[in-house]
């Protein structure tokens, strides 16, 4: 299935939106009626988070469409951004387990600085120099007495993972650099995300042990994992336990929305042919945190505080690297941006008990999400409905192209979300056949329906 150009809506290009931010913040773009297109290989992510986040947004132009390439493939990368028009990208895809790339350095610097270039130089090639990057506050490495931390601090990635987005930071610094007033890239250092959205519909599902504290203790308070292990409690800090900046996941996905509509308001402006050209933003770091540090043991009791019993904890030994206190420094977010977390640690572990309560096993554990109809009835988004009950919108899931005769791909799967609307238009139109001729809703259907009636299985198969 191939979606065209529609150039009277700008679509935005989000890589690894089927990850934990990308997902949060996909919902966030979506209930602001933007028009989204995700490149996830879902390596470390579920395409079950994009059908909840369809299924949660409440605007009726909000659009989906995911192809499933992965960021070194370049010929498949291509091929997507031969199929668009895109204002802007948002970059969250690539490894971020910190244990794991000191293990695998090569694997992290392959998959992240490689995938960063290749996706570099098609935003270049087709003249979308909008960026929007999902840093870390890794890059900062051993931080200086000085806290909270602030963007011109002094980096020094301690690990394979904080060198290589410290690495892509000077990439895009350079290539900013290279052509003066064209690129808006923003950099978005994050601290630690906590939490998920309030319907516990969405949330962070680690890949086998959790590499971040919170994650592991919803964990052991669900009963998956024997018990929190502390790592140091001889800190210069007021309980001895290293003391953090956790901010809500929610808070993190509307800095995106910041930074964005940042970029859309000088883009517009350069756009109108004004007698004084607005100077790019070139490329610029900001933290997103709160500014406040809590403790291990803090979070500890928060979270039990939240769950309704004490939860079982063991004092180990100090990890390598680990420093004492990391505090971010929110100010300038606030003051380019318009942004300030809003939530509190209550909101952070409340949030984070539901999603945990509500999908104990992850995304994988609680199958297809149904979505409801107006009257009420539930329909799952695997099944193909009947014409009476035609799509509002759909989720496209394309497969990554396996070489050139293949990448247009006759068939996709469509994930709906509710009936016709009262006007009787239709917010998402794709294309199913190789004439390249516009589809309407209901040949769609016909093709779905014709496709599915050979199959095996009533439910149709992901390409």
């Amino acid at each position: 299935m191939t979606v065209p150009h529609q150039e009277d809506q700008d679509t935005i290009l989000i890589t690894g939106g089927a990850g934990y931010i990308g997902s949060h913040t996909v919902l966030q773009l979506l209930n602001l009626g933007k028009r989204l297109v995700i490149v996830d290989n879902l390596c470390n992510s579920s395409e079950e988070s994009l059908r909840r986040a369809l299924a949660l947004s409440n605007h009726p132009r909000g659009s989906l469409v995911l192809h499933k390439v992965d960021l070194l493939d370049f010929s498949g990368l291509q091929h997507v951004f031969d199929q668009y028009k895109f204002s802007a990208c948002l970059h969250f895809a690539g490894l971020k387990a910190v244990g794991e790339s000191l293990e695998i350095p090569l694997g992290y610097y392959q998959t992240n600085i490689t995938g960063t270039l290749n996706l570099l130089q098609l935003l270049q090639r087709h003249q979308c120099r909008n960026l929007i990057f999902s840093s870390s506050a890794t890059v900062y490495g051993l931080p200086c007495s000085d806290q909270p931390i602030q963007e011109d601090a002094p980096t020094g990635a301690m690990n394979p993972y904080g060198r290589t987005k410290q690495y892509i930071e000077e990439i895009l610094r350079d290539t900013a650099n290279s052509e003066p007033n064209q690129w808006n890239i923003i950099l978005l250092r994050y601290f630690n995300p906590v939490g998920g959205h309030a319907s516990g519909m969405l949330g962070e599902d680690p890949n086998g042990t959790p590499n971040n504290l919170m994650p592991y203790v919803a964990q052991v308070a669900i009963g998956r994992r024997p018990i929190i292990h502390i790592f140091g409690d001889d800190y210069e800090t007021k309980d001895g336990t290293g003391v953090r900046d956790y901010i809500h996941i929610e808070d993190l996905a509307r800095g995106h929305v910041a930074a964005l509509r940042k970029i859309e308001t000088l883009t517009t402006q350069k756009n109108q042919f004004l007698k004084t050209t607005p100077r790019m933003l070139g490329c610029v770091p900001f933290n997103l945190g709160t500014g406040v540090g809590y403790s291990v043991m803090e979070m500890i009791q928060s979270m039990s505080e939240v769950v309704g019993r004490a939860l079982p904890y063991k004092v180990v030994g100090r990890r390598p690297g680990d420093v004492a206190i990391v505090i971010a420094d929110p100010t300038l977010a606030a003051k380019e941006l318009g942004w300030k977390a809003e939530k509190s640690l209550k909101d952070m572990c409340r949030d984070l008990w539901r999603w945990q309560t509500q999908n104990p096993e992850g995304y994988i554990g609680c199958g297809s999400t149904t979505l409801s109809k107006v009257d009420g009835d539930p329909m799952d988004v695997s099944t193909i409905p009947s014409p009476e009950l035609a799509p509002r919108r759909s989720l496209y899931i394309l497969p990554q192209p396996k070489d050139k005769r293949s990448q247009r791909p006759k068939h996709g799967v469509l994930a709906t979300r509710g009936p016709r609307s009262k006007s009787s238009s239709w917010i998402t139109r794709g294309m199913l056949d190789e004439r390249r001729r516009w589809s309407t809703p209901s040949s769609i259907l016909r093709s779905l329906r014709t496709t599915f009636s050979h199959a095996r299985s009533p439910t149709p198969a992901y390409c």
